[in-house]
């Protein structure tokens, strides 16, 4: 059982926390978008939102937005109060990644990433989910907005599991494959699950957890509010 990292108490100076944060959406909408181009597995929120998308021919952005209302009205129930500074928050971090994402997955295409030889692709595959996972420990840590589905894993893992992101991230993922399920078989066709979706499911969690500890690791988990 990982240890719940120890929260700052001091002040943080706040354009070296939006710089963190920026750097970090930045990277987590170039792995998502890297795993979609690829269709060798995305993480499994993005795996579930390829999907449905398919399923009801709805744009993979608006998707990804309704997915994420649908995390914010979870997350407002798990920590039992309402919040407007969190979901002003969650909607301006929705709508920033969605849009990254949609953009950089179309720029993948075009660029003929799909025709690497196939080792490539899973090497590259495997990097997006790590890409995923260290912006994820970035700006949950940060903490100024967050993804909704990304807040529901940090809720989860220290309200419940004592700061264990393996077993948080486990517990987050039912709700996507919940999804997938469905929709594979409503659709009979499955999209972006892959060796990229079994690594992102065995793996994502550890590397958030690895993250904490190397990458930035004077940045410690701050205001937190469960």
């Amino acid at each position: 059982m990982e240890k719940q990292p120890v929260i700052n108490a001091y002040h943080h100076d706040m354009p070296l926390m939006i710089g963190y944060f920026i750097f970090s959406i930045i990277l987590n909408s170039f792995g998502n978008a890297l795993t979609v181009s690829l269709n060798l597995g995305s993480a499994l929120w993005t795996a579930a939102a390829v999907n449905i998308a398919h399923a009801t021919l709805i744009p993979l952005s608006i998707v990804l937005i309704l997915e994420g209302i649908f995390a914010i009205i979870v997350n407002l129930v798990l920590v039992g109060k309402i919040s407007p500074r969190r979901v002003a928050g969650y909607l301006i971090f929705m709508f920033s990644f969605a849009y990254l994402v949609g953009l950089l997955s179309r720029e993948f295409v075009l660029l003929g990433i799909g025709n690497l030889p196939l080792t490539i692709r899973v090497v590259l595959d495997c990097v997006g989910i790590i890409c995923i996972a260290t912006a994820i420990s970035i700006y949950q840590r940060v903490n100024l907005i967050l993804h909704p589905c990304d807040d529901m894993m940090q809720i989860i893992r220290f309200k419940f599991f004592r700061g264990n992101p393996v077993v948080a991230q486990l517990a987050s993922f039912f709700i996507p494959i919940a999804a997938i399920i469905i929709t594979v078989i409503s659709n009979k066709q499955i999209f972006a699950v892959n060796v990229g979706t079994v690594f992102s499911l065995l793996f994502q969690g550890y590397f958030v957890g690895v993250a904490d500890r190397r990458v930035l690791p004077s940045l410690k988990h701050r205001k937190l509010d469960i």
